[in-house]
């Protein structure tokens, strides 16, 4: 005989099952918009939007650069080899750059920019790609207006070198300034702070062709490796940099003075020496700058200078070896908007002078630069600029190979532009 709690087990079991086949048929019968017991029903929540992918927001830009220099030209041994190494003797029509750019923020807090060359020339060889940018910005707050830049990227020091070739007038960067990096880049770690207005103003100076240099912060530290561009570190020193600058609004007009400074140790290395020059035992050599610049945007009047002085590696032919010597030097550039129409013409005029070594060319060359550039930029259309520059330079380049070189004379430079 089943026990009493058998009974009540069974009996409890039965109601389940027959109030779940109630329940069964109550929910097949009532629709599900009716709710429960006359209460509203509550809509589902609408499906989020997939996140847009990373890749979605890179946008992809460019420009290429043809150029020929040797139309009336005076004498073929002037040359510039920081400048554009189709100047002089052997020199030819000359694909200067060829870029692609890939930038975009992948991250509300994260911006990605990629730039290759496909006309840098490595030795004889020309149209070799090469890295010229790989960095990306974090930012520290919900505007970024704090961030950290980590990667190859142009050293924060002059308003020229941080300025892009695509919107430079001069055809080239002033020596006295350029000649701190070559390239104007390294590998290095910055933090940057502007404010949120400052930053949209930087970017309109860019955007709205006048010739900004673009943002890398109004106050700006960091550390980098010091050998220059696409080279290996080759001492346990890295150099340390500070630039501080804004760009004031008055009236129509922006100006934007700045302040810079770098210093750490640079290697000359073996590649860069000519055999048989003395130097530094360990060919270490105090690097080091103070800079100070006014920008004024063309509105249509515009004008840049810039003055650096320090010390640093330079051949001396007096002793045949290279030195811890001073320079100094700096430019000055005006121009002038005009717009027609669809075209922009930008007159202009640069004078430049410099007297000092050029770390990363053969011995850490010495110069001496006294040169004046007048030209015009025309921009028929967005895609397409053309400049016309005469030239007249005064330079001495030394090192082991040419213990006395000095050459003056003039050419005529032409500058196509394609902007894609």
């Amino acid at each position: 005989m089943r026990s009493q709690n058998d009974h009540h087990v069974a009996t409890s079991a039965l109601f389940m099952f027959r109030a779940s086949r109630v329940l069964g048929a109550l929910t097949f019968l009532v629709p599900a918009s009716a709710g429960v017991l006359g209460a509203q029903a509550v809509p589902a929540a609408p499906p989020k939007a997939p996140a847009t992918p990373w890749y979605d927001k890179l946008r992809i830009r460019g420009y290429g650069q043809v150029r020929y220099n040797r139309l009336l030209e005076s004498n073929p041994e002037l040359q510039c080899e920081q400048c554009d190494r189709s100047w002089g003797r052997n020199g030819g029509v000359f694909l200067r750059r060829a870029r692609i750019i890939f930038q975009g923020q992948v991250h509300k807090n994260v911006f990605l920019y990629l730039q290759p060359d496909f006309a840098t020339a490595v030795g004889t060889s020309g149209n070799v790609a090469q890295l010229r940018d790989w960095y990306m910005d974090v930012g520290l707050d919900p505007d970024n207006e704090f961030r950290v830049r980590l990667g190859q990227s142009k050293v924060p020091y002059s308003f020229e070198n941080m300025q892009s070739s695509q919107n430079r007038l001069p055809l080239d960067r002033a020596d006295a300034t350029n000649s701190a990096h070559a390239n104007e880049r390294d590998v290095g770690a910055y933090v940057m702070w502007a404010p949120k207005k400052i930053r949209a103003r930087f970017a309109s100076l860019v955007n709205d062709g006048l010739k900004g240099s673009g943002d890398y912060g109004v106050v700006t530290v960091g550390v980098f490796n010091g050998q220059t561009a696409n080279r290996v570190e080759s001492n346990d020193n890295q150099h340390v940099v500070a630039r501080v600058t804004y760009p004031f609004a008055v009236r129509t007009q922006i100006i934007e003075p700045s302040i810079a400074a770098y210093s750490g140790q640079y290697v000359v290395t073996a590649d860069q020496r000519t055999a048989g020059v003395k130097g530094h035992a360990d060919w270490n050599y105090a690097d080091e700058r103070v800079l100070a610049s006014i920008n004024l945007a063309p509105r249509p009047f515009g004008l840049l200078a810039e003055y650096n002085v320090g010390r640093g590696p330079e051949y001396n032919p007096a002793r045949d070896s290279i030195e811890t010597r001073a320079l100094r030097g700096g430019f000055v550039t005006a121009t002038y908007q005009l717009k027609r129409g669809a075209h922009v013409l930008f007159p202009f005029t640069r004078y430049q002078v410099y007297e000092g070594g050029k770390k990363h060319e053969r011995d850490a060359r010495s110069h001496s630069v006294n040169d004046v550039e007048v030209g015009v930029e025309w921009q028929p259309n967005p895609n397409f600029e053309l400049v016309a520059a005469w030239y007249r330079g005064d330079r001495r380049f030394e090192d082991k190979q040419r213990p006395r070189n000095t050459q003056t004379g003039d050419l005529l430079r032409l500058h196509f532009q394609f902007n894609y």
